[in-house]
């Protein structure tokens, strides 16, 4: 057995991990798993039943999100993946809420197989609002059976699981949740398969005691509890690195699987790979909210990043990321791949601040605007910051949600303004920009227009100063290619920057 587990040293691997997430490119990925509809019911829980002492719930509102192997296949769509779903829902309406939910998030379905037998996988859950409080779940309704498929449900599936193999893929994901699906048989079948086509299979493990239906898998990603229950090994909840490799090498014999990947909650996770001496990869400590769809989130990002020829740890790295930022929200949310990336950046210590290179710029809008936000933009000198500048940028963030400010360097303002100017080096502008709340992002931008970043950022909304006319205002007529428009924020009379320097210079 290798020896104990090295701590994971932060920035050197994060550069080269960094490098891989620049060239992050679309990728095909098949999830088998056990699909499922989450159904959750928002109201006010203000009164107790008369005849009990029950809260009440008047609902207000009613999501129909997938859930399980089905927020697996969501995840990895946020991850620029082309996903095909196979599993098994029920011949009823759940299973049409479940295949349109999918349908809507741009998932094929062409591998759900509709068993007239079985019910569709419903989790009802039951959500109380109230006001400066964030959501409670206060219960959880499951529709479900147990039972495991019928062969010639199995039967079905891999036939369609075969075709879907043959028109290439880049990585199998198994979503276990012990509902039926993932029987020896058919986890064995698709493992098989993939082996001769060459195609790594990762599984998300069920809580189970046998893990034999998952032999010969890629890669298994349980957590330590999970961990225990199928090697029989117990370890505290403060296990040491030599209990986490006894888990995680126990696990890699008993399935003679290429590596294991322990998850172990605040601590980040056990990268153990087969020959090589178990690596601590740690994590970033984050504000826990809610861990609903933490491990869906760590095997789709696994999945994405292996597809996308990352090493196992830089992987690991990636899925850690990628699970901080599910668990800081409520219910699950899948997380756009630009978010994760940016998420990493700052870890690095790439980024500090608001300011940014145009590629770290347009990381964070990508982001911003897969998550339906508006794209802003403006542009100027902001030398000596004043009442009118401020007015502006207020005004500015008002038309969107995330306010992007091009900053001219210090070159392009001398050709513009002169020799004499600037007042205050764009390093000190960008810091004093950079202060301010309305501003998300600060862009140099050397050139004398700032079409460059226009082109590239596509924003939402372009804004200037009320002393243009739209037609005026440059790329403006870029912005109307896509859709976007121009606005016009009124000028505070005798605010400017090169009024105050006239002022000092006439004193």
């Amino acid at each position: 057995m290798p020896g104990p587990s090295q701590p994971d040293t932060l920035t050197p691997p994060m550069n080269q991990l960094l490098a891989n997430l620049a060239s992050w490119r679309p990728i095909r990925a098949l999830v088998v798993g056990d699909f499922m509809l989450d159904q959750l019911i928002y109201g006010d829980a203000e009164r107790l039943t008369g005849d009990a002492p029950v809260p009440i719930l008047a609902a207000r509102k009613t999501e129909q999100l997938p859930g399980g192997a089905a927020n697996v296949c969501a995840d990895l769509v946020a991850m620029h993946a082309h996903v095909t779903a196979f599993g098994v829902v029920g011949d009823d309406h759940d299973g049409g809420l479940l295949r349109k939910a999918l349908t809507d998030g741009g998932i094929d379905t062409a591998g759900l197989v509709a068993d007239p037998a079985r019910p569709t996988t419903v989790k009802r859950s039951l959500i109380g609002l109230a006001q400066h409080r964030h959501p409670q779940k206060m219960f959880r309704v499951d529709f479900e059976s147990r039972e495991p498929i019928a062969a010639p449900i199995v039967d079905q599936l891999l036939e369609r699981f075969d075709a879907a193999l043959a028109q290439g893929v880049d990585v199998v994901a198994i979503e276990d949740y012990a509902k039926g699906v993932c029987t020896e048989a058919t986890c064995q079948a698709i493992i098989e398969r993939c082996k001769r086509a060459g195609i790594p299979v990762i599984v998300d493990p069920a809580f189970i005691e046998d893990y034999t239906r998952y032999r010969g898998c890629t890669s298994i990603t349980p957590n330590r509890s999970e961990a225990e229950l199928a090697t029989g090994i117990s370890t505290d909840a403060d296990a040491n690195a030599d209990h986490n490799a006894q888990l995680a090498q126990a696990l890699m014999q008993q399935l003679d699987c290429e590596n294991v990947i322990l998850t172990l909650d605040k601590h980040g996770a056990l990268l153990l790979e087969r020959s090589k001496t178990p690596l601590a990869i740690p994590t970033v400590a984050r504000q826990v909210y809610d861990v609903t769809g933490a491990g869906d989130m760590v095997l789709a990002a696994l999945c994405a990043a292996r597809a996308n020829k990352l090493t196992w740890p830089d992987a690991v790295r990636f899925a850690n990321a990628a699970a901080g930022l599910e668990v800081e929200v409520f219910g699950v949310k899948p997380m756009p791949f630009e978010r994760i990336y940016q998420s990493i950046l700052r870890q690095s210590g790439s980024v500090i601040g608001k300011r940014r290179t145009l590629e770290q710029a347009l990381i964070e809008v990508k982001a911003a605007r897969r998550e339906g936000h508006t794209i802003v933009f403006t542009n100027g000198c902001f030398d000596i910051l004043h009442a009118g500048h401020i007015r502006l940028l207020r005004e500015a963030r008002k038309f969107g949600d995330l306010l992007v400010v091009g900053l001219n360097t210090d070159a392009s303002v001398q050709r513009l303004k002169g020799d004499d100017r600037p007042v205050h080096n764009e390093d000190d502008r960008a810091a004093v920009l950079s202060e301010l709340e309305a501003v998300a992002l600060v862009v140099l931008f050397d050139e004398d227009t700032p079409t460059k970043l226009i082109e590239t950022l596509q924003p939402n909304v372009l804004v200037k100063g009320g002393d243009y006319t739209k037609d005026k205002v440059i790329g403006h007529d870029l912005v109307q290619q896509w859709g976007g428009r121009v606005e016009l924020v009124p000028v505070l009379e005798g605010r400017s920057t090169t009024g105050a320097i006239e002022k000092v210079r006439a004193k």
